[in-house]
């Protein structure tokens, strides 16, 4: 378990400084944010995608897919869901970095800037697939607790950075 510890950057031996991940983290959930949770390929995959106005993709010819039985109503809703799981990362990727930056700025200990980017990446990815996958109104609340870790994550960064300055 120490091992892991240390090579997250969570904890070092006696004398030593922990690793920064600060940059992997920024890296990693950009890539997460832009790439991973893209829908794009889905979409082409059911013949959904158009380029000429991809945001439309689903609004504009879903229905349509749907009554010509290339995809069931379940896939279609998933996919709407994935989509705003997406556009969401997208929205909330520069708060992560204004918090990684300010932490990086402020001289907080490592050890903090990578348990924030740890508690950060792990509660989008949640979020990510709470979103795509819950289809019960009831469940989707877990939705919201995996945002607001998330975005909690991000607010102390902020908070202990701010504190330092």
């Amino acid at each position: 378990m120490s091992t892991i510890l240390t090579t997250l950057g969570l904890r070092t031996s006696a004398g030593r400084q922990p690793t920064n991940h600060a940059a992997g983290f920024l890296v990693a959930n950009w890539f997460l944010a832009y790439c991973f949770m893209s829908i794009r390929g889905e979409k082409m995959y059911y013949g959904l995608d158009h380029n000429d106005s991809p945001r439309e993709d689903l609004s504009k010819y879903g229905e349509r897919a749907v009554q010509e039985g290339k995809l069931s109503r379940r896939t279609l809703e998933k996919l709407k869901r994935k989509e705003a799981a997406h556009a969401n990362a997208q929205e909330g990727y520069p708060l992560f970095v204004a918090a990684m930056l300010l932490s990086l700025y402020a001289g907080l200990p490592n050890e903090t800037i990578n348990g924030i980017g740890i508690w950060y990446t792990l509660s989008r990815v949640a979020y990510s697939l709470a979103y795509s996958y819950i289809e019960s109104p009831s469940l989707s609340y877990l939705r919201s607790v995996t945002w607001w870790s998330g975005s909690i994550g991000c607010v102390t960064a902020l908070e202990l950075a701010g504190k330092k300055l």
